[in-house]
């Protein structure tokens, strides 16, 4: 087991030497690397920020339930005992004078207001369910129409199956991206690892004449991919944190001037985690081919 540990030792400082021999063009493959990366991470970013967006957003994937007019405090409180066991997610009644002078309050609908002998609208509840697939929502609507004293329910379930349909596009995008790029990572390990072969042949050679193993031989590329791989996933974690930090400020004005309450969410340490994870696999990966192929082929 030592012996195993020492090897693995070994092999880990020689990549880290083939690294540290030749700064420029490790720096410019991470580079390579990171921008591969970057691409489908920003992406896959962007679209859990517009899921959080259009989470917090009033008004976006909402039910409002609309009481009859004659609906009394005991219809109300049924209602709210109903959506209290149903579990649909929050909730807020809104009384039909509040509601009065919200409409009041717009534009050009104060005169008209006035002028009517008695407040027309009904009591009504807003609900915002905690399952926003267009399924649940529709299904919720379905029952809180059945409901006694419910006089309307309101569901824009065509903003909603649009809203989904688009962000189920751009995932599949991404997924695209995303494999389409792990493949310019893989050959970008694989062709670096080809040349490393190149030009280490006779040392390979030597090495092989007195006894060394191909394992042995193969162990320290497989390191080399690995490391260069998750450095270039940790390259391109800080590339998405700076694009996200700069985008920060003018998102958070233009959610402002919607009327929004909105941050621009940036990765977390597990993200950072994760891409230096993923980088690393398809780096050791590119090398484990590279170096079957070609140590393979020069016996």
């Amino acid at each position: 087991m030592i012996a195993w540990i020492g090897h693995h030792l070994t092999a880990l400082r020689e990549a880290l030497r083939h690294l540290a021999a030749a700064p420029l063009n490790t720096l410019l493959s991470l580079l390579v690397i990171g921008v591969a990366l970057t691409l489908p991470t920003a992406g896959w970013l962007a679209i859990e920020n517009l899921r959080t967006l259009t989470g917090n957003t009033p008004g976006v994937q909402q039910i409002s339930i609309f009481l009859e007019l004659d609906a009394g405090q005991r219809e109300r409180g049924e209602i709210e005992s109903r959506l209290r066991q149903a579990a649909a997610g929050s909730w807020h009644f809104v009384p039909r004078a509040e509601a009065l002078k919200r409409l009041q309050e717009s534009e050009g609908m104060a005169e008209i207001i006035g002028s009517l002998p008695k407040n027309p609208l009904p009591d009504a509840f807003v609900v915002t369910p905690a399952d926003s697939q267009p399924e649940s929502l529709e299904h919720l609507a379905e029952t809180f129409s059945q409901w006694p004293k419910v006089a309307h329910v309101q569901l824009d379930s065509v903003w909603v199956k649009r809203l989904d349909a688009l962000l189920r596009l751009a995932k599949l995008v991404v997924m695209l991206l995303a494999v389409l790029f792990a493949g310019a990572l893989v050959t970008i390990t694989f062709n670096t690892i080809r040349l490393q072969i190149l030009a280490h042949a006779d040392e390979i050679e030597v090495a092989k004449l007195i006894g060394a193993t191909d394992s042995y031989i193969q162990r320290p590329l497989h390191y080399f991919g690995l490391l260069q791989g998750a450095l270039g996933g940790l390259c391109a974690a800080l590339l998405v944190t700076a694009g996200s930090h700069l985008l920060t400020p003018p998102v958070a004005e233009l959610a402002r001037l919607y009327g929004a309450d909105f941050t621009l969410q940036s990765l977390s340490a597990r993200d950072f985690g994760g891409l230096a994870a993923i980088g690393g696999g398809l780096g050791w990966l590119g090398a484990k081919i590279s170096a079957l192929i070609h140590l393979r082929g020069s016996r």
